[in-house]
């Protein structure tokens, strides 16, 4: 068994969103999609936000999302920070 749990990562990561807002977070995939492009981050260099006990970079991204250190951004504001990111 995992810890946390999918149920608990995506109550996480949509805890605080407005109630007339669309989660976030509504499935499994969008789970995968996010802790895997973090994973990939850490991979190549990137700074562990959190402390864990195990230095695998999958772990680490899952334990960042469930602490809510890395957020996961609405696909319109994930196509404008890519577009600044490329200038």
């Amino acid at each position: 068994m995992i810890h946390p749990s999918y149920k608990e990562l995506i109550d996480a990561i949509n805890n605080g969103q407005e109630m007339d807002d669309e989660p976030l977070v509504t499935s499994r995939y969008s789970i995968v999609l996010a802790t895997s492009r973090r994973a990939r981050q850490l991979i190549a260099g990137a700074e562990p936000l959190v402390k864990t006990r195990n230095n695998k970079a999958l772990s680490t991204a899952v334990d960042e999302l469930y602490k809510g250190k890395v957020h996961i951004l609405p696909p319109e504001e994930e196509t404008e920070a890519e577009a600044v990111a490329e200038e």
